[in-house]
């Protein structure tokens, strides 16, 4: 159970158009890169991962804003933790570009809901 000053963050992202206009092995490139760049988040960043979402089965194409394409629910430690994992497209490198290139992210910070929890 979540103590009161853990705060809750929900990781939104977005595939930009870049992602799309990639041939299969640039893409699949991304992939990889996303997968290691996002590794670990408990460890490198002392927060706890709650679920993930994946809504690319009903939606195609680009999400240049909501509803976003992927997210991720964690409780965190603090502010300066989301703001690293947001930070995480803006520093890996894929080729000679950065994530941001493909990817755009967008941070919710809140508490835990007092209903509906159980």
């Amino acid at each position: 159970m979540s103590s009161p000053e853990t705060m809750r963050a929900m990781i939104c992202v977005g595939v930009r158009d870049p992602f799309f206009a990639a041939d299969a092995d640039e893409r699949k490139l991304v992939f990889e890169t996303t997968k290691a760049a996002f590794s670990d988040l408990a460890g490198r960043f002392g927060v706890r991962v709650l679920a993930t979402f994946d809504d690319d089965t009903l939606q195609v194409g680009p999400s240049s804003a909501a509803p976003w394409t992927a997210y991720i629910l964690l409780e965190a430690p603090s502010y300066d933790a989301v703001r690293s994992i947001a930070n995480i497209i803006r520093e890996t490198p894929i080729g000679d570009r950065l994530l941001w290139h493909y990817y755009k992210i967008e941070a919710r910070l809140g508490r835990a809901l007092f209903f509906g929890a159980e």
